[in-house]
């Protein structure tokens, strides 16, 4: 018998079966790969990176590196919960949202219990559910957003947890505050929901242009609701290699998450970078308007070349390409340019841009026109 084999039965059988998450593919495999040099615009980063205020503050925090950092990031808590109008013990810091989706769910889920989501929603709740023991159910989406009505009627005596991304990732599609709170009112006190708002600051963006009533998601945890919302500061404010995440919700629940939370695991110099990123408002309102402007000019080439974008409220555009994505993906990475095929979430036909610089975007338009052999409709 081989090593291995006589150690794979120490491992439980819900955790032989869980498959790794796929990240977007580093510049350096890409180029490796392709003999090219490449952009990425497969992970929603942003393409302007920190702001000059966060690289400073990263700087002078890490002469200090030799030192622990807080283990609790205290200024950065007080910081967000002054900000938001909450009490600091509302507040949990992490080492990116994703790490809270996994504290989630090895707190509230164990075997024989679920969490529910809907289908084509971000791939860690799958991980996350499956880490702790528990059972995922997925609910077909109406279109490309979520059913917020099938996701309730899904609920059963089981379920402890119901994810929903708001905006969703990979679709880009949102539902609104009024949407939210009359789902809320249908789902029992023994669930909690937890709104993913990755994309807070961008969908915040666009709901001021189209006249959206966005995101009342803080309402929920003053009124002490069983709700946990997370955000990060991996998107807008460019700290994505920092790995710093953060959840609003009632004190009693985040007690618990943080017994779990990795000690020590948000370092000083990404405490620091986070605080003075809070404070670069020019840095944020650059980067939103280049992403509105990106999505404009995306959406339109994407039709030009006979797509049909899916409207987005984030800082990505996600789209049918009517076949293989991961063999297209491939071609367009020939090409230079990483984009994000989704057949690893089980969407194996569509692709998912980030929103770059102008002179990306149209880097991944030309790349994808030769990639399709199609030219662009004026």
């Amino acid at each position: 018998m081989k090593p291995s084999d006589s150690w794979k039965h120490l491992v439980p059988d819900h955790l032989r079966k869980l498959g790794p998450y796929t990240p977007g593919k580093p510049i350096k495999q890409a180029e490796k790969e392709s003999g090219v040099a490449c952009i990425k615009m497969a992970s929603n980063e942003n393409p302007f990176g920190p702001s000059p205020q966060a690289l400073e503050a990263m700087h002078h925090a890490a002469l200090e590196s030799n030192l622990y950092p807080d283990n609790d990031a205290t200024e950065l808590r007080v910081q967000l919960a002054r900000r938001n109008g909450l009490e600091p013990d509302q507040v949990l810091v992490t080492d990116g949202s994703t790490v809270l989706l996994d504290l989630i769910a090895r707190t509230l889920l164990a075997p024989s219990l679920n969490a529910v989501t809907s289908a084509r929603s971000f791939i860690v709740y799958l991980i996350a559910t499956r880490a702790a023991g528990g059972e995922l159910i997925e609910v077909p989406m109406r279109g490309d957003s979520y059913d917020l009505d099938a996701i309730a009627d899904a609920v059963n005596e089981d379920t402890r947890v119901v994810y929903l991304a708001n905006p969703n990732n990979p679709t880009g599609t949102l539902f609104d505050a009024a949407a939210t709170r009359r789902f809320l009112d249908r789902v029992p006190q023994s669930v909690f929901v937890v709104i993913d708002e990755a994309y807070y600051d961008f969908a915040t963006h666009f709901a001021k242009q189209r006249n959206v009533d966005y995101s009342h998601s803080l309402d929920y945890v003053r009124e002490g609701r069983p709700v946990i919302v997370l955000r990060t500061f991996s998107k807008a404010h460019g700290l994505a290699g920092l790995r710093v995440g953060y959840g609003f919700g009632p004190p009693e629940i985040l007690a618990y998450l943080e017994r779990l939370r990795t000690a020590f695991s948000v370092s000083a110099v990404a405490e620091a970078a986070a605080i003075a990123a809070l404070d670069d408002t020019e840095h944020i309102r650059k980067t939103l308007e280049n992403n509105d402007q990106g999505v404009q000019y995306l959406a339109e080439k994407l039709k030009g070349l006979g797509y049909q974008p899916v409207p987005t409220w984030a800082n990505f555009i996600y789209f049918d390409v009517g076949g293989d994505a991961a063999a297209l993906a491939k071609r367009i990475q020939a090409e230079g340019v990483i984009v994000r095929s989704l057949a690893p979430w089980g969407i194996s036909t569509a692709i998912r841009v980030t929103v770059g610089t102008p002179e990306q975007n149209q880097r991944f338009i030309a790349a994808l026109a030769k990639a399709t052999d199609r030219a662009t409709v004026q």
